[in-house]
């Protein structure tokens, strides 16, 4: 059954050709008993071919089958061709043009035709021995199978179009959807990367500042080299800590519970990132200006990020003998940052233009953070030298 659907579906010119036979076939037993002479009897045949060619062509031309139709259903009120089987098709060429979304002017015409048939067929061959009401009464029933194809039609045409705008909406929610999806996997990417950057980039850096000072004194002061090789042990573990955090994140949406799991970092722990910069020979004023309360946990994240790229550009692009200070100002309504040095500074394109030959992410990391908790950041150089770097960030989420 469902072979025999399909091919239907796939051959519907077939199918209305078959019924057009068929419609031909019972037509043309109307056209040989009907008691006229030879003469019209051909042009009744041929009337009755054309109009089974309707049906056959239905779905291939409606608005021209309609035409033809009309053309043809004008000819037989012309030549006394007599109501027959075959004028059936203009019922399916009534129904085909309402159901199609074809141009308006070609409904309006079907039901204006189909509306118009049986009166003008009654004008034509009235019915004998029925008085004018029982005229009346029959025209209307006649009507009203024109009447119904054309109304089945033009509903058919508007459920098709009713689905298709469904389609057409569940297709673009769909679209949404998935660009809704890559815009969060783009910003969980981003963020994750920013993360890692920052643990990287801080605690790498660390390592090779301890690193270096190590080799300096092993031989002439082997207990501060060995200081510097706890330090960077210490470091090191930690940097891998936070690195197995996110990377849990990552597989599993979740932070893993294990033994090496690290908190995230907050404002509290800028006091311990300042000193373990301080340990790397750092030189950093740290100070604490108005009273410290909760702050919502984007804001402590992005604060400890801020304080900890700053430093660690610092150390990467301050110079020798550079020292540091970081302010953190407690408002009513927000969180002030200023870290501020007195090196050499950054180059320009390291902070205006976001970073050349794959540097200059951490600034880049710094306005984003800043940016999703909907706070403001100022960096670029001091005008008496060195680099400064100033954000605030509000107690209220980005909306």
């Amino acid at each position: 059954m469902q072979r025999l659907y399909d091919f239907i579906r796939r051959h519907p010119t077939g199918v209305d050709s078959f019924w057009a036979v068929m419609l031909l076939g019972f037509s043309m037993l109307w056209v040989v008993q009907e008691p006229v002479g030879a003469e019209p009897r051909l042009v009744a045949a041929a009337i009755v071919l054309l109009l089974c060619l309707v049906v056959a062509l239905r779905r291939r031309a409606p608005e021209k089958t309609l035409v033809l139709a009309a053309a043809l259903g004008v000819a037989q009120l012309a030549l006394d061709i007599a109501i027959n089987p075959a004028d059936f098709a203009m019922l399916v060429a009534i129904y085909t043009v309402a159901a199609h979304d074809g141009p308006r002017w070609a409904s309006r015409l079907a039901l204006v035709g189909g509306a118009s048939a049986a009166p003008l067929s009654q004008l034509r061959w009235p019915v004998e021995n029925v008085s004018t009401p029982g005229r009346i009464f029959f025209t209307i029933v006649m009507t009203v199978p024109f009447i119904l194809a054309w109304v089945l039609g033009d509903s058919l045409r508007t459920r098709r179009a009713y689905f298709a705008q469904l389609e057409e909406r569940a297709t673009r929610l769909e679209k949404e959807r998935e660009a809704q999806a890559k815009v969060a996997v783009a910003a969980e990417r981003a963020r994750i990367a920013r993360e890692l950057h920052d643990v990287v980039a801080h605690n790498v850096s660390v390592m090779v500042v301890q690193a270096d000072g190590a080799a300096y004194v092993l031989d002439s002061s082997p207990d501060q080299a060995k200081q510097a090789l706890e330090t960077i042990s210490t470091t090191g573990r930690q940097a891998l800590a936070e690195m197995r955090r996110l990377l849990g994140i990552l597989r599993t949406g979740e932070p893993q519970d294990s033994e090496d799991y690290v908190p995230q970092p907050d404002v509290e722990q800028i006091g311990e990132l300042v000193e373990q910069v301080r340990a790397a020979g750092l030189a950093v004023d740290f100070r604490i200006e108005g009273t410290p309360r909760p702050l919502p946990s984007g804001v402590e994240l992005t604060a400890y990020r801020i304080v900890q790229e700053a430093l660690t550009n610092t150390r990467k692009h301050g110079g020798p003998d550079v020292g540091a200070s970081v302010r953190l100002v407690y408002f009513d309504d927000g969180l002030g940052l200023l870290v501020e040095d007195d090196g050499r500074g950054a180059a320009h394109e390291l902070y205006e233009d976001g970073g050349a030959d794959g540097r200059g992410h951490g600034l880049i990391g710094m306005r984003e953070r800043v940016g999703m908790v909907g706070g403001t950041l100022d960096a670029g150089p001091r005008p008496g030298g060195g680099f400064r770097i100033s954000a605030l960030l509000p107690l209220k989420p980005a909306h």
